[in-house]
């Protein structure tokens, strides 16, 4: 066997065991799961220098009120949400959809799509460490199909087990973030509702340098351009961790009715001014370790 099978073969089977043990984990009481996920965490923050600089960085950047210790704190608390975001996949994946609909608290127009099913409806959920309870929570709480662009992981065996774990309530699609954009428009044309991750740094292409927290940011014009051309209306969403065993909430808050007007660039700032308003309400658990201002505006210097 040559040296690249074997590493994809151990690669495959350290996959397995990881789902092993999120599964277990699934079994415990959330309260223990969070406990564990925080201990995590603080290892986590010591261990991963390279994503700890880039947290930093972020906070830095974004919360430059804040002195060091305080920018510290912030990170090490991120962490342990993060931590905990990733050990809870198992029961996201895994536990009854009873229990799910017991930890999981809803608010606001949750149903929003479903009561009004002629609309085009776009879900703008920002990267919250609980993003993926919000996916959970679109498929248990309302009835409308819903799409999603998902990113292949480069594990085939865990990479099968989060589509899995994603399309098991039976009202998922997604679809491939190499693919055309056809087959997503499709699908919203026939009714399905897009379930939008806005505030991520994908390059320049198809995106304006938009204020993040008064920084530049690549920020995609493809959601005011969608919701344009669809005549989509736009209900945003946000996802939290409760602390301890308390479960998640989800809120669905009122759609907007002035978005997204006729300007990209002004959609995006208005997107990333929401955005930025819900960072400050729970500024440990948005997702810091993502290298946001990668992309940088022609002759601008590197962030990171």
């Amino acid at each position: 066997m040559s040296a690249g099978r074997s590493a994809s073969a151990a690669a495959q089977w350290g996959a397995r065991l990881l789902l092993g043990l999120l599964w277990l984990l699934h079994l415990l009481p959330l309260g223990v799961q969070a406990a564990i996920g925080r201990g995590l965490g603080r290892s986590l923050y010591a261990l991963a220098g390279s994503r700890r600089r880039v947290a930093l960085r972020n906070i830095a950047l974004c919360q430059p009120q804040l002195d060091d210790a305080a920018r510290e704190r912030l990170a090490r608390e991120h962490f342990q949400w993060l931590a905990r975001s990733l050990l809870e996949r198992g029961l996201l994946w895994y536990a009854s959809h009873a229990r799910l609909r017991r930890l999981i608290h809803v608010e606001g127009e949750v149903d929003w799509a479903e009561r009004h099913p002629d609309t085009p409806v776009m879900w703008l959920v920002p990267h919250f460490v609980a993003l993926d309870v919000a996916g959970v929570a679109t498929q248990l709480f309302q009835r409308r199909q819903v799409g999603s662009i998902y990113q292949a992981q480069s594990n085939p065996v865990f990479d099968a087990a989060m589509r899995r774990g994603r399309l098991r309530f039976g009202l998922g699609q997604v679809f491939s973030r190499g693919e055309r954009a056809l087959p997503l428009i499709r699908a919203v044309r026939q009714g399905c509702v897009f379930f939008n991750l806005p505030d991520m740094d994908f390059g320049a292409r198809d995106a304006g340098f938009v204020p993040f927290f008064g920084v530049p940011a690549a920020t995609l014009l493809a959601p005011a351009r969608m919701a344009r051309s669809l005549r989509m209306v736009v209900q945003p969403v946000v996802a939290e961790l409760l602390p301890g065993g308390q479960g998640y909430r989800v809120r669905f808050l009122a759609p907007w009715t002035d978005f997204p007007g006729d300007d990209d660039l002004a959609a995006a700032r208005r997107m990333n001014a929401w955005i930025e308003h819900e960072v400050l309400q729970q500024p440990a658990q948005y997702l810091w370790v993502h290298r946001r201002f990668k992309t940088r505006p022609p002759g601008e210097a590197p962030l990171y």
